[in-house]
């Protein structure tokens, strides 16, 4: 039996061709006028700078040919709230309707799905809030600051059934694709270390003094944009540049942390690592935050069951000193994978001579580029629709169409939320920071991190 939708669509399509062959025009004219009943109605929730400067350009440019649309947005600050309508008009070129709040949004009987670009600690509570409201979800990252954030909000999206991509475009870049397959092969062999760097010279990253000049209390919604945070009272630079204080971001760990150390998720299967230590403090930009503007944390990765094996990662970043840029380096004992060079090579690999010298057998990478249409990731702070996001918003619509599950899953946004989460402990405790399998809790001192 056909669905409503199907009958609606063949209905569309009849009517359509009576009237366009009356009227003398070509079958290709039928596609213009139809299609209204099976496009995909998209709310943002959130219009943040992120949204503007990249998530949105890259919604519309794919939206028409995958038949989206965008048709509210919902901001509980009344000058973000209006400037989102006005924006997001002139790029629809129809109305949109502004929402006070999610409340407000979720009445819309026409909405499909929504993008959430909010402050990284209302991301899992924003997802909640939408899959329980039936809608499909395209979720920046980081996913969760907290366990008890991560775990509700896990259990949600798979009770749902509701398609959700997180915000790690890595995951559809075809470098990086390149480099999973080629370990996932086991062409590289067990891999022994990788080292991820992020640097940059950027005091203003994360600062929005004008605007904390601007904003007032009465135009804001504070209780709501709390969002499950202890109570507290009013700060415009906890509202505005909240990745410079916890509770409501973790900093680094949470923006850029996330996106390298899930590839190493992806790429190995492992869900998190097996302990986690770090260090690193405000060395150079005094400015009242109370997150770190250089860290480095170490992790112990492998199997839960074998602590015979396993790798190292080690992650460093800082905002004081660009040298190094960006670096996701992947060593075995054949060679290196140097995704930022987009280059697998012997670099390091045991040599013929060494191997005889012990009876062993060299395994030497060869020397080749990892795939000919490379993605850099961008790290600047205003990335525009760089090629890796529009990439993925773009296999999010994708997969809202078919049904079936994106690049970056709940599974991937639960797993990078476990390693951020574990990296802030150690950081804030001095601490190792270990994994409970049973409780699903960080552990620190034989106690659950709680914020």
């Amino acid at each position: 039996m056909k669905s409503r939708r199907e009958f609606l669509k063949n209905s569309m399509l009849t009517t359509a061709g009576v009237t366009l062959s009356a009227m003398g025009l070509p079958a290709s004219s039928y596609a213009r006028i139809m299609g209204a009943n099976d496009r995909v109605n998209v709310g943002l929730v959130g219009f943040s700078d992120r949204a503007r400067q990249t998530l949105l350009p890259c919604f519309f440019s794919n939206h028409k040919e995958l038949n989206f649309d965008m048709i509210a947005v919902s901001d509980i600050w009344n000058r973000r709230r209006e400037e989102g309508k006005a924006f997001l008009e002139k790029k629809a070129g129809h109305e949109v309707k502004a929402c006070v709040n999610n409340d407000e949004l979720y009445k819309m009987k026409d909405l499909d799905a929504v993008i959430v670009a909010t402050a990284d600690f209302q991301h899992a509570f924003h997802t909640i809030e939408a899959v329980g409201n039936k809608m499909d979800v395209y979720c920046e990252k980081p996913f969760a600051e907290t366990m008890d954030d991560a775990r509700k909000a896990l259990k949600a999206v798979k009770d749902s059934g509701k398609i959700f991509q997180v915000g790690t475009q890595r995951r559809s870049g075809d470098s990086y694709h390149a480099a999973n397959n080629f370990i996932k092969e086991g062409k590289f062999g067990p891999i022994t270390m990788v080292e991820m760097t992020w640097n940059v010279n950027q005091p203003g990253r994360w600062r929005r003094p004008g605007l904390v000049k601007d904003i007032r209390q009465e135009d804001v919604d504070w209780q709501r944009f709390l969002a499950g945070r202890p109570k507290d009272n009013w700060d415009p630079r906890k509202y505005l540049e909240y990745r410079l204080f916890w509770p409501y971001s973790s900093g680094i760990f949470g923006q850029w942390m996330t996106h390298q150390i899930d590839t190493v998720h992806w790429f190995t299967g492992l869900q998190h690592p097996r302990s986690a230590v770090a260090n690193g403090g405000i060395y150079m930009w005094k400015d009242g935050r109370t997150n770190a503007d250089t860290v480095t944390a170490v992790f112990d990765y492998g199997p839960q069951n074998d602590p015979s094996t396993g790798f190292q990662v080690a992650y460093s970043s800082r905002f004081s000193n660009s040298a190094g840029g960006t670096k996701e380096m992947y060593y075995s004992n054949g060679g290196t994978i140097d995704i930022d060079k987009n280059k697998i090579t012997p670099t390091g690999g045991l040599s013929e001579r060494e191997a005889q010298e012990m009876g062993m057998h060299a395994n030497l990478l060869p020397e080749m580029t990892l795939t000919t249409n490379e993605t850099k990731a961008a790290t600047g702070a205003n990335m525009g629709g760089d090629p890796l996001t529009n990439a993925h918003m773009r296999n999010w619509m994708q997969s809202v169409r078919d049904r079936k599950p994106a690049n970056a899953p709940i599974e991937a946004a639960y797993s990078h939320s476990i390693a951020l989460i574990m990296a802030n402990a150690a950081y804030r405790t001095g601490m190792k920071a270990t994994f409970d399998e049973k409780t699903q809790e960080v552990m620190v001192g034989g106690k659950p991190f709680i914020m």
